[in-house]
């Protein structure tokens, strides 16, 4: 292989599909110090913002996707793509890859066709048990697809699948030995439960509502709450911040004690949370968003509750249903028991590194290919 692998990542629009594409070119990074690594995504989505802070280049392409209800974005589309096409031509042609790999996200549609016309390999990474419009797309021309639920061949060519799971944060491997420092970490109270609410880096809605109408449930059941609301929220929710046993956060910088400190979470099913919960293994109630294509959020959630390691709960039977199943959570400890130790054999903590194992493979081949 050449001692400087050239490689593209593309994939945005949400951090389900930014931080997989930077987890993997840290890995590539590491094996390959001088590699060269370059991204491309859609202007004036967050990763023309999060990847520069994780200190790689980043080009940009005019593209959206196409919204559920008519409007001028819509009518725009056919000359984004277009221009997004002849855009991803002349970055490929530049900056010659040996590989392009796609982590979802609209960005990764054009980049990934023309690097499959210029016969470069690419490999999707697809987070979801349902994939994306755009890896649905993009499957017949890839020449691996890295997935982390089972039956994807339902969606994709059998013979290109390989299972590795997710990407997820290293420091999630251990944490029963960070729970002391994680309390002392949010001042919580070592003799009292608690529970971790996170819905996403932006928030989510209904959960925060949810989380504001059951404060004094909370209270009545003397459990603390550490309460990720999002930054589009968080000006809304911060008045409950430091009232006796709650703490509202904007964002949870060190999601390690988070989850340590907490016996109890509370999620969205995004693709990204659920593998991060499987490694943590901690009792869980997932509220999938029913906001999003397909109704994959859905479909993650239910691929670990079919098998005993979640419960879940749509957002139309909260009202009904939630302090009965939080308290069950908090107080049933068979029930504790065997939720995680299903949600544990779910886990995939090498997909990181079995993913660039696959990227490897052909880079190398490719390199033989071209010797000959």
């Amino acid at each position: 292989m050449k001692q400087q692998p050239r490689i593209i990542l593309s994939g945005g629009g949400t951090g389900g599909h930014i931080y997989p594409a930077i987890s993997i070119a840290n890995e590539l990074k590491a094996r390959y110090p001088e590699a060269a690594i370059l991204f491309v995504g859609a202007k004036d989505r967050m990763e023309m913002q999060k990847v520069p802070e994780a200190g790689y280049d980043i080009e940009g392409l005019w593209i959206s996707g196409i919204q559920r209800k008519l409007s001028l974005s819509n009518l725009l589309f056919p000359f984004k793509l277009l221009s997004s096409l002849w855009k991803s031509k002349k970055i490929i042609k530049k900056f010659a890859p040996d590989v392009v790999i796609g982590t979802g996200g609209f960005a990764s549609g054009p980049l990934l066709k023309k690097a499959n016309s210029a016969r470069i390999p690419t490999v999707l990474q697809e987070q979801n048990s349902y994939p994306g419009i755009t890896n649905k797309w993009l499957a017949k021309g890839a020449d691996k697809i890295c997935v982390a639920y089972d039956n994807m061949e339902r969606f994709f060519p059998k013979d290109k699948i390989i299972k590795t799971g997710n990407p997820v944060r290293q420091d999630l491997l251990e944490i029963n030995s960070k729970r002391e420092d994680a309390i002392t970490k949010y001042n919580l109270d070592p003799e009292k439960k608690t529970i971790l609410v996170i819905g996403g880096s932006l928030g989510a809605r209904r959960v925060n509502q949810l989380i504001e109408k059951e404060l004094d449930f909370f209270k009545k059941k003397e459990v603390q709450v550490l309460w990720q609301c999002g930054k589009l929220y968080y000006d809304e929710y911060r008045k409950h911040d430091n009232i006796k046993d709650i703490q509202v956060h904007q964002f949870l910088n060190t999601m390690d004690f988070a989850y340590a400190a907490a016996d109890v979470v509370v999620s969205r099913a995004g693709a990204s949370s659920v593998s991060e919960l499987c490694i943590v293994a901690k009792p869980t109630l997932f509220i999938p968003s029913p906001n999003v294509a397909e109704d994959h959020q859905t479909k993650n959630a239910d691929a670990i509750v079919s098998k005993n390691g979640a419960k879940m709960l749509k957002e139309n039977e909260l009202d009904e249903k939630f302090q009965k199943t939080i308290s069950q959570l908090l107080s049933s400890e068979a029930m504790q028991i065997k939720l995680t130790h299903a949600i544990k054999k779910m886990a995939l903590p090498n997909a990181t590194k079995d993913i660039v194992d696959e990227i490897e493979l052909l880079i190398r081949k490719d390199n033989v290919e071209v010797k000959k």
